[in-house]
């Protein structure tokens, strides 16, 4: 008996639809584990600025570039590496991410100068890439498209969890171990996490995948890394120094020809067309802004509560911690989840942005009443993130063609590190400058500064000024955040009007 065409396509149209993997839930919990170990490694170094100043005598800069080599690898090769996953097989590049990483955390581990843990954060930067891109790319594939917008808010608390809770892990490890244990930490987990993705995560590839694209992979690494070395090295050397404006100058025309290269060559690391489409733009300036005021935000208030108010790092870090708790309990509550379906995805990222720059804004001006104003903020920047986030992730990663899903994923990650090390870096730059104009005495970093200090009442001056740089700076963050938040509104708007004009039609 033979079937007719007629036939053959009601039998596809009435097939069921794809269900997901039997046991997607538990590997989501396996991928989180590995996201969570880069994530934490985001800021678990925040809480050991003052120890790292007195033991290996670094300077501001120097931490600095302990935290933005991290990050600034990532931008780089994050594109490339999630372009490798999709055409090579995720599983096998989730698998060397997490031995490279452990290989990079043990070599930080065992620094004992600041240029070693340097290239030892840059080097557990090249194992994260491969983490970052390929644990979204999974979500997206064992998951059906219902499940989607769960699974990436469960995947995108985790995300804000290691964020926030690197602060806390940090303390603890420091208040009981020397800091390279904060970094040894990680050898464990890596461990499990090895055998758990060998033995339970499915292998999904593109077999027409592009090629890796070295070159641009290089371009934007060398461009994002003299822009934010200018960044860094304005307040100390002057903005208009030679070696500002030069470095600057070469940003300028390395990214110039990276976006050029991109348009020009047949297998992009970034496909330029993919900002036609308004939901993705709107995603990408969403997503660089928030991680930029929340990446400085941290950096700044951990150094404010050691440094100023005096707090040690264990207390430190309990202190940032229900940044953490908010984002987790509206997360996997499932209560962010209504809240955005009820607002739709662009008043949602709007309030999410809102609430956030509140939350700067409350840090900056009422720290000096009491741990109460921190509190407060750090609850509004939660509840803010645990809507933004899983908002900004779902809108990029819809705008991507699914065989491209490790390509969306790298975008996702790239934006997110790059507007974290930006925001380090700025907000950075703008407290060094602050406090170089209103400290009474010249010095490199705080702790030399107090050094410096002759008698109480000068020390009284430098902490003032201190504490005046970080009011600007987290100032700035807001400004920044808010900015963010209408921009991808305004554009996420547009793209579901566009949509909604598409499906009318």
């Amino acid at each position: 008996m033979t079937t007719s065409p007629q036939e053959s396509a009601k039998e596809r149209d009435t097939a069921p639809p794809f269900q997901g993997h039997p046991q997607r839930w538990l590997i989501l919990g396996v991928i989180s584990l590995a996201q969570l170990t880069v994530v934490l490694d985001n800021t678990v170094l925040n809480v050991a600025i003052p120890s790292l100043t007195d033991e290996l005598g670094a300077a501001t800069s120097d931490i600095q570039w302990m935290i933005n080599a991290y990050s600034l690898v990532q931008s780089g090769l994050l594109l490339t590496a999630g372009s490798a996953a999709d055409r090579y097989g995720r599983k096998k590049m989730l698998a060397t991410g997490l031995a490279l990483f452990g290989i990079g955390s043990l070599a930080a581990g065992l620094a004992d100068t600041t240029g070693q843990l340097i290239a030892a954060r840059a080097g557990m930067g090249i194992g994260g890439v491969l983490l970052l891109t390929t644990t979204l790319a999974v979500v997206m594939q064992i998951f059906a498209p219902a499940e989607h917008a769960k699974a990436i808010g469960i995947w995108s608390a985790v995300s804000a969890l290691g964020f926030a809770c690197g602060p806390l892990i940090g303390g603890f490890m420091l208040d009981h171990f020397w800091w390279g244990a904060i970094f040894l930490i990680n050898l464990p987990v890596v461990a499990l996490g090895l055998v758990a993705v060998v033995t339970l995560v499915p292998e999904s590839k593109n077999r027409q995948g592009d090629r890796p694209d070295l070159l641009g992979a290089v371009l934007s690494t060398i461009g994002m890394a003299a822009l934010v070395y200018a960044i860094i090295s304005g307040p100390e050397h002057g903005w208009t120094s030679a070696r500002v404006l030069a470095t600057a100058a070469v940003a300028a025309g390395v990214l110039a020809l990276f976006a050029y290269w991109e348009s020009r060559v047949p297998y992009p690391m970034l496909d330029l067309s993919f900002f036609r489409d308004q939901r993705f733009t709107g995603a990408v300036a969403g997503l660089v802004l928030i991680t930029f005021g929340m990446g400085g935000a941290l950096f700044l208030l951990t150094q404010h509560l050691q440094f100023v108010l005096g707090y040690g790092p264990l207390e430190a870090g309990l202190r940032t911690a229900p940044l953490a708790l908010t984002v987790v309990l509206l997360n996997f509550s499932g209560v962010a989840a209504k809240w955005l379906a009820r607002l739709g995805t662009p008043v949602g990222v709007l309030l999410s942005m809102v609430l956030m720059s509140a939350g700067l804004v409350a840090i900056a001006t009422l720290t000096g009443q009491g741990y109460a104003g921190t509190l407060l903020g750090l609850v509004l920047i939660g509840v803010g993130c645990a809507l933004g986030n899983p908002a900004m992730a779902h809108a990029l990663m819809s705008a991507i063609p699914p065989a491209k899903a490790g390509v969306g994923a790298g975008v996702n990650g790239t934006l997110a590190e790059f507007g974290n090390g930006l925001g380090v870096a700025v907000l950075g730059a703008v407290l060094n400058s602050r406090f170089a104009a209103l400290a009474p005495v010249a010095a490199t970093s705080l702790p030399a500064a107090l050094a410096s200090a002759d008698g109480e009442a000068e020390r009284g001056r430098v902490l003032d000024a201190f504490s005046s740089g970080v009011e600007s700076s987290q100032l700035v963050g807001a400004v920044a955040v808010l900015l963010g938040g209408v921009v991808a509104a305004v554009l996420l708007r547009r793209a579901e009007r566009a949509d909604s004009g598409v499906v009318s039609a």
